[in-house]
């Protein structure tokens, strides 16, 4: 494992200084859902192709990116992060995460991943971009292996960084089932239900719609909240964590998961919202 790592280092650093650079949340979703990454399967050329993308965007926003690679049933699963150090009296992080792998090619279709979870990573990035450079310590990581019991999360869990909270980005994208039908631009934020008066004033600009729970379910609050999704393994070693999403649609692991699907005027309003509140604190 550590020969192939070393080599798959070497090989992906080179092929990232040509890898094509873009930026803004539409044209990330849009490459990482591209039909030629087919779907970002876990240990594809399409998940490798995205954690090239991922690292040039890292080098973009000013930062250095860093792997940890570790095995799963299906093959080598890659974390690709990066480490804002802004404050070096303090030895805690947040950190802020976003899984990257999909579904991939299932009997010969593709599955793009939009929404699931490209967006998500696109508003990571998005916040790498904005806070790279500020003088609080942050860690902003593209995960690998969710379809495989969450780990990437969990195997990023182990890696000894001292966190204060996670942010999980999960599926954020769409407004196609929206808690109330008048009200498309929402978002769901798991965990938060002690920070309303927080996030009441990091939304006095973008105006969205918050909702604390799962569709008014305390069962699927909980299931999604410590069991479903990326922070999980966090929770678990008693981490606090917030999950950020637009909840799952009728397209959610579909082929029509495509860019088409996704409201990105809705989207850019989010991200503000995430990045109002995390300059709050």
């Amino acid at each position: 494992m550590k020969r192939f790592s070393k080599i798959f280092v070497s090989v992906i650093l080179a092929l990232a200084a040509f890898a094509p650079l873009h930026a803004g949340l539409r044209e990330d979703v849009e490459f990482l859902s591209d039909p030629l990454l087919e779907g970002r399967g876990l240990g594809t050329r399409g998940s490798v192709e995205a954690s090239i993308y991922i690292m040039r965007r890292f080098q973009q926003s000013g930062l250095e990116s860093r792997m940890q690679f570790f095995s799963t049933s299906r093959g080598v699963g890659r974390n690709i992060y990066a480490v804002n150090r802004g404050n070096s009296r303090s030895d805690k992080y947040i950190l802020i995460c976003a899984h990257y792998d999909g579904l991939g090619i299932i009997n010969g279709t593709v599955y793009p991943g939009a929404d699931s979870n490209a967006s998500g990573v696109a508003v990571m990035l998005h916040l790498a971009d904005s806070l790279a450079g500020s003088g609080t310590n942050y860690i902003f990581a593209a995960l690998d292996a969710y379809s495989e019991t969450l780990a990437g999360a969990e195997n990023f869990a182990r890696l000894q960084y001292k966190l204060s909270m996670v942010l999980n980005i999960d599926t954020i994208g769409s407004t196609l089932a929206p808690p109330n039908k008048y009200r498309p631009d929402f978002l769901i934020i798991l965990g938060g239900q002690k920070l309303e008066k927080e996030f009441d004033k990091a939304n006095e600009d973008p105006r969205l719609r918050l909702y604390y729970d799962y569709y008014r379910s305390k069962s699927f609050t909980d299931y999604f909240y410590t069991r479903i999704s990326d922070q999980a393994p966090f929770l678990r070693r008693g981490v606090p964590a917030l999950m950020f999403t637009s909840g799952i649609t009728m397209n959610t692991n579909k082929p029509a998961d495509d860019i088409s699907s996704l409201d990105f005027s809705v989207l850019r309003r989010r991200a503000v919202l995430i990045l109002n509140w995390i300059r709050l604190q």
